[in-house]
C-alpha cells in the first residue's frame, strides 16, 4: 500500500538501507520489488544512490527488478550509484551483464561523468574499462572537464592515464578543463593539464576569455603564476568586451594578481575595455586602495583618463564615496578635480548627490573646483 507520494513500505525500507525490513517484505508474494513512487523512482534505484549494498543486492536477486530502469528524469540505479559513489553498489550493478555503462539521463551525462563530477575515483576506476571517455553531456562537458573543473587531481590522473581521452576538448561554452580549472583555482590540476603537449594553455572560450582571462578574475593567484611561466600565454589578451586580464584584477581588487600582472613587460597597465574605461577606474570605482596606489606608481599609468562619456577615475570615485581613493588621486597634479562628464556632472556634483560628505569636503577643499556648477539638465548642487 502506497502513500500519497506513491512510495510503498518497501520502498522506503531500501531507502533507509534496512536490510533485514527489505528481506521481510520480499518474502511476500503480494510485495512489489520494483514499484516506483510518483516520480518513477524504485527501490533499487534510491538504494543505489544512498550506498546502500546489501539491499541492492537482495533487490538484483528478484526476477521482477528492472536494473535499468529509469525515473522520470531518465535517472538508473547506475547513474544514481555513480553519484553516491559506492564503488560496491557500482561492482553489483556492473556484475550485471546487460547494464549499460554509456546511459545517459535527461542532462546527457553518463555514470562517468558524475563519478568524475563527485571525485569519486574508485568509481571511475571501475568505469573506465566499458565506457566512451569523451562523451559529452548536453552542454558539452565531458567527465574529464568535471573532474578537472571541480579539483579532483585522482580523477585527472587516470582518466590521463586512458589511451584516447581528450584533455583539451571545449564545452558548448568553449570552455576548455583548463579554462575551468583556471576559473576554480585547483592549482594542482592546472599543474597536470600545464604538463601535457596536448593542452593549449591559451585557448580561449567563445567570448576569448583564456584560462588566465578567467584565473585573474576570480583572483586565483597560484594558477595566475603557473599559466604566466608557460610560453604561449598572451598575459595581456581581452575578452570581447575589451577586459584584460589586468583590468579585472584591478576591478576585482585582486592585489596579487595585478602585482604578477605589472610585472610582466608585456601587459599594458592602462588599456581600457570596450567602454573606455581603465583599470584604475574601476579600481576607483570599486574603492581598492592598495590597487589604485600600485597603478599610480606607474608612469604608464593616465591618472585623469576619461572613458567613453567622459568620465575619469576621479568620477567614479567621487560617485561611490570611496574617500581614500579620492585622497590618492587628488594627490596627483595631472588630475582635474573638476572636469565634467558629457552629461555635465563633475565628480563634486555626483558625490553631493549621493550624499557622500567626506569625498566633499576633499573636493571643495581644492580652489579649482566650482560649488555651483550646473548639469546639462540644469540640476545644481550647492555648498
Amino acid at each position: 500500500m502506497p502513500d500519497k507520494y506513491g512510495q510503498t513500505p518497501i520502498f522506503l525500507a531500501a531507502a533507509e538501507g534496512h536490510q533485514g525490513v527489505v528481506q521481510l517484505l520480499l518474502e511476500r508474494k503480494d510485495v512489489k520489488a520494483s514499484a516506483a513512487d510518483e516520480y518513477g523512482s524504485t527501490p533499487l534505484l534510491c538504494a543505489s544512490g544512498k550506498g546502500h549494498s546489501g539491499v541492492v543486492k537482495l533487490l538484483l536477486e528478484q526476477k521482477d527488478v528492472n536494473i535499468d530502469r529509469a525515473d522520470k528524469s531518465s535517472q538508473t540505479p547506475l547513474l544514481s550509484a555513480a553519484e553516491g559513489g559506492s564503488v560496491e553498489v557500482m561492482g553489483l550493478l556492473l556484475g550485471k551483464g546487460n547494464m549499460n555503462p554509456n546511459t545517459q539521463g535527461n542532462s546527457g551525462q553518463t555514470p562517468l561523468s558524475p563519478a568524475a563530477k563527485y571525485g569519486h575515483d574508485g568509481v571511475v576506476k571501475l568505469l573506465l574499462e566499458d565506457v566512451d571517455l569523451d562523451m559529452p553531456d548536453n552542454g558539452g562537458v565531458t567527465a574529464f572537464s568535471w573532474g578537472a573543473g571541480r579539483g579532483h587531481d585522482a580523477v585527472v590522473k587516470l582518466l590521463f592515464e586512458r589511451e584516447g581521452v581528450k584533455p583539451d576538448m571545449p564545452d558548448n561554452g568553449g570552455q576548455t578543463p583548463l579554462s575551468w580549472a583556471a576559473q576554480n583555482g585547483h592549482d594542482g590540476v592546472v599543474k597536470l593539464l600545464l604538463g601535457r603537449e596536448d593542452v593549449n594553455p591559451d585557448r580561449p572560450d567563445t567570448y576569448n576569455r583564456a584560462p588566465l582571462w578567467w584565473a585573474a578574475r576570480n583572483g586565483h593567484d597560484g594558477v595566475v603564476e603557473l599559466l604566466l611561466g608557460r610560453e604561449g600565454v598572451n598575459p595581456d589578451l581581452p575578452n570581447y568586451g575589451g577586459a584584460t586580464p589586468l583590468l579585472l584584477a584591478a576591478e576585482y581588487g585582486h592585489h596579487g594578481v595585478l602585482k604578477q600582472l605589472l610585472e610582466r613587460e608585456d601587459v599594458k597597465p592602462d588599456m581600457p575595455d570596450n567602454g573606455g574605461k581603465t583599470p584604475l577606474s574601476w579600481a576607483a570605482q570599486n574603492g581598492h586602495d592598495g590597487v589604485v596606489k600600485l597603478l599610480l606608481g606607474r608612469e604608464d599609468v593616465n591618472p585623469d583618463w576619461p572613458d567613453t562619456y567622459n568620465r575619469a577615475p576621479l568620477r567614479w570615485a567621487a560617485k561611490d564615496g570611496r574617500n581614500g581613493v579620492v585622497e590618492l588621486l587628488l594627490g596627483r597634479e595631472e588630475v582635474n578635480p573638476d572636469v565634467p562628464s558629457n552629461d555635465g556632472e563633475t565628480p563634486l556634483l555626483r558625490s553631493a548627490e549621493n550624499g557622500h560628505d567626506g569625498v566633499v569636503k576633499l573636493l571643495l577643499g581644492r580652489e579649482e573646483v566650482r560649488p555651483d556648477i550646473r548639469s546639462i539638465d540644469g540640476r545644481i548642487r550647492s555648498h
